[in-house]
């Protein structure tokens, strides 16, 4: 995994915790599914850099 990717993918997963916690204190049900949608992206995206690493090994 190329070290801009890990730490990009970090970064989105960290920005989806924020989106969720201001809409749960805001009661935006909206921006609290929206941030859960951005880490489950970014942790998506981390599993197929992990693949990849696996296979150029």
């Amino acid at each position: 995994m190329g070290a801009d990717d890990k730490i990009r993918n970090k970064a989105e997963e960290a920005a989806g915790k924020v989106k969720e916690g201001a809409g749960r204190a805001t009661d935006d049900e909206q921006l609290e599914a929206e941030g859960r949608s951005d880490q489950a992206g970014a942790n998506l995206k981390q599993a197929g850099e992990k693949v990849k690493d696996a296979f150029k090994s």
